[in-house]
């Protein structure tokens, strides 16, 4: 279990630079790989929580208990990115339904909204995987 919040991780970075890739071809018009992209940054997402789900069943919480000033910034980003970690999924699903149903008009009104906020579960994700196991895991109590 100990390679899971690794492996998560990754599955969140992935998801991140899909996310980015995605927005840049559809930009520059390139349907076939904006849809390639979002479709990996999907898989990615799906693979983090599931090993998510995987790893804290089994070993349970952490706890963050690192000096207050360093303590508040992670548990400020924590709570953000949990909560819009919740509110993506309907978020996300929306948008794939709308693309898939070729609504583009609704899926790029609320892509607009999906995406940054995806982005930054992604990326938030990935540092919370850096506090915890790389900068600072004195300071992170597991179980």
């Amino acid at each position: 279990m100990e390679w899971l919040p690794t492996f998560n991780a990754v599955m969140n970075l992935t998801s991140f630079l899909c996310l980015v890739a995605g927005r840049v071809y559809i930009g520059r018009g390139m349907i076939a790989k904006h849809r390639a992209a979002m479709l990996l940054a999907l898989l990615a997402s799906a693979l983090f929580l599931v090993g998510y789900l995987v790893y804290h069943a089994h070993a349970g919480t952490t706890r963050f208990v690192a000096p207050p000033a360093l303590r508040t910034s992670y548990l400020v980003m924590l709570t953000s990115h949990t909560v819009l970690a919740a509110a993506i999924v309907p978020l996300v699903l929306v948008t794939l339904w709308r693309a898939l149903r070729a609504r583009f008009e609704k899926h790029r009104a609320i892509a607009r909204w999906t995406l940054p906020m995806w982005m930054y579960v992604s990326a938030t994700g990935v540092l919370i995987y850096l506090v915890l196991y790389i900068l600072f895991p004195q300071y992170a109590q597991r179980g």
